[in-house]
């Protein structure tokens, strides 16, 4: 999905139904990269995507079928991972 204006980097989004309304809606999935299929079951919470229009919620990283984000490159603790190179 594409952002507005000044921003220009396609952000990775999913679409979902819930399961007791059968409501849909679209969610960010937030971090690098992802490895969702298409009936994966994810965890959505509330939240402001400033540059997503129509886009009010967020999904959790690290619950269900949403991975963690493994070899993170940007955002790394001091304390713990190391650069990589």
């Amino acid at each position: 999905m594409a952002p507005k204006k000044p921003n220009s980097a396609n952000r990775s989004i999913v679409k979902t139904s819930l399961l007791h309304s059968k409501a849909k809606l679209i969610a960010k999935i937030p971090g690098e990269s992802n490895q969702l299929q298409q009936h994966s079951t994810v965890l959505i919470q509330g939240a402001q995507v400033r540059d997503l229009i129509g886009v009010s919620y967020a999904a959790v990283r690290g619950k269900y079928d949403l991975t963690a984000v493994s070899n993170r490159k940007t955002s790394r603790s001091s304390y713990g991972a190391k650069k990589f190179k």
